[in-house]
């Protein structure tokens, strides 16, 4: 009977632990801040993903995972080991948004 009860403890952590596998949180490397990229991305660490922001600013938005390394420190394997984490998607327009309210703005101030 107790070996009956120790294999499905066994079996229930082993579920629990796949169901935390395959929930794995994903991050946009185009919008996250450093602090998202170094706790979603495995084996990237504060020097590293400040290293991904700065790359970020200097070159635009990535177009595809593959391109995260080119920024140094940062390898196909690293990129490899979180291509299920990674998502690329273009970033919201700031000055669309900046343009929306300066249009309100200015219909507020012409009443």
């Amino acid at each position: 009977m107790n070996t009956i009860k120790s294999l499905l403890a066994t079996l229930l952590l082993s579920l629990m632990l796949a169901g935390a596998a395959f929930a794995a949180e994903k991050v946009n490397i185009n919008t996250a801040d450093a602090a998202t990229l170094d706790r979603v991305l495995q084996n990237v660490g504060p020097a590293k993903a400040d290293a991904i922001v700065a790359y970020r600013k200097a070159n635009g938005p990535f177009r595809s995972p593959e391109q995260l390394a080119e920024v140094k420190g940062i390898g196909l394997r690293t990129v490899e080991q979180n291509r299920e984490r990674i998502v690329v998607s273009a970033p919201r327009p700031a000055k669309a948004a900046a343009g929306a309210a300066g249009a309100g703005r200015s219909a507020a101030q012409t009443r």
